[in-house]
């Protein structure tokens, strides 16, 4: 992990003890962001009418668009000019119109183009939930044209600290990479929701958040580069599960000889933890049953996505003493997961601190379905705060800058209608 020489962030305290179930109960939830749909296409709306005082405030604000991470450049302001110069008209309607379009994507979604963002399968809601068409109506009908373009920047304290930091760049490629962290807080929502949990991979770190102040951290373990790597989520976590079985994929079970070894020795089986059947058409399945030595660990918090990927216990614990912690099959191990499931079950399910240390105590499979979810964010910062409060530099593990570097040096690309990676879903479901 490399130090970035900027200024330092406020260190952010943590409320919570170094053990035990963080109460989060008198904590605001935020309502669960409702999948994205498909609109049904509809005629274009009329351009409106820009008068020269809207049409000059716009042009103000492309001017000054670099202290969010943005080119000026890229909202062509000798255009915007020109027709401002002509008087008001269909030319400077048309004109601030299409500009301010391509300023409020970038600033609402983000300047990188899809094709850039690799293994990014977190939709990002806030074009469903601020369309562009009403910021527009609203920044003409308030007169607030510059307002109504910086509230799209994101909420959180994180990408202040990157915005504060950019002027202070000491070289051109610590600014670009500044720029490019920025926007990768674009590529989420404007507002994360409280509370929520959000591991960052290059930091190997896990943080439950509340109103925008940090308030427990985790150390984690991160997908092996390659097709094991992490990808980028967004998800909700939707139950508990204390004292989990694990399914031994069929890698596994057939290819390393588990199922052939085990499936007539029912005894042994039971010895080392397993539950082994046989189907009709000869297929042989095994179960890890729980315990200390499931692979699983004690705990797994249930965030269904079609990638199979899911933060969990392990039995393994000495990887998390280890500087670098890019080791598993894509899900998230957490180091503490015992107290981070026991808080979920609290904040999530109603649960009382007893019940939840029954449920874990009891060694036996528990599911505990949440009342209220909490969002789940697996994200790619390679500068950002870390636990700390502190903005740092983290290594690249999957070397994933490059693309969006290389696309902040070319001209802006329009929007598509894309709202997240086309590559390949890689079901990770060894945790091993």
């Amino acid at each position: 992990m490399v130090c970035l020489t900027l200024a330092a962030q406020p260190v952010l305290a943590q409320s919570a003890a170094s053990t035990g179930p963080v109460d989060l109960t008198k904590q605001a939830m935020p309502a669960p962001v409702a999948a994205p749909t498909v609109a049904t296409p509809q005629a274009p709306l009329p351009t409106p009418h820009w008068s020269q005082a809207d049409a000059q405030s716009l042009l103000a604000t492309i001017k000054g668009i670099g202290a969010e991470g943005l080119f000026p450049r890229d909202y062509q302001p000798e255009a915007l000019f020109a027709a401002i110069m002509q008087g008001e008209g269909p030319e400077l309607d048309e004109t601030a119109t299409r500009l301010f379009t391509w300023l409020a994507e970038d600033l609402r979604d983000g300047r990188t183009p899809m094709t850039a963002r690799v293994q990014w399968f977190a939709v990002d809601p806030d074009q469903d939930v601020n369309p562009t068409s009403l910021i527009l109506a609203d920044a003409l009908v308030r007169r607030d044209v510059k307002g109504a373009l910086m509230a799209l920047a994101p909420t959180v304290p994180d990408y202040a600290a990157l915005k504060a930091a950019l002027p202070k760049a000491q070289t051109p490629k610590q600014a670009s990479l500044i720029r490019a962290n920025m926007d990768r807080w674009r590529w989420l929502a404007r507002d994360l929701g409280s509370p929520y949990l959000l591991a960052n991979v290059p930091e190997q770190m896990l943080r439950i958040t509340v109103r925008n102040k940090v308030i427990k951290t985790y150390k984690v373990v991160v997908g092996k580069p390659g097709r094991t790597a992490t990808p980028q989520l967004a998800e909700t976590v939707e139950g508990v599960i204390f004292n989990p079985t694990w399914t031994v994929p069929q890698s596994i079970v057939v290819g390393e000889g588990l199922g052939a070894r085990l499936v007539g020795n029912p005894k042994q089986a039971a010895r080392e933890g397993y539950k082994v059947t046989k189907a009709a058409d000869g297929t042989i399945y095994v179960v890890q049953q729980p315990g200390d030595n499931n692979s699983l660990g004690r705990m797994k918090l249930d965030m269904p996505n079609e990638h199979a990927i899911f933060l969990h216990d392990t039995p393994s614990k000495a990887a998390f003493n280890l500087p670098s912690r890019a080791l598993s099959h894509g899900c998230v191990r957490v180091e503490g997961a015992i107290e981070l499931a026991m808080t979920m079950a609290i904040l999530g399910a109603g649960m009382t601190p007893d019940d939840a240390y029954a449920a874990h105590t009891s060694k036996i499979y528990t599911k505990v379905p949440m009342t209220r979810t909490v969002p789940v964010y697996l994200t790619y910062f390679t500068v950002a705060r870390d636990v700390t409060g502190m903005l740092r530099s983290f290594p690249d593990i999957y070397n994933r800058d490059a693309p969006v570097l290389a696309s902040f040096a070319q001209p802006r690309q329009l929007h598509t209608t894309q709202r997240k990676s086309t590559e390949e879903v890689i079901k990770l479901d060894n945790p091993l």
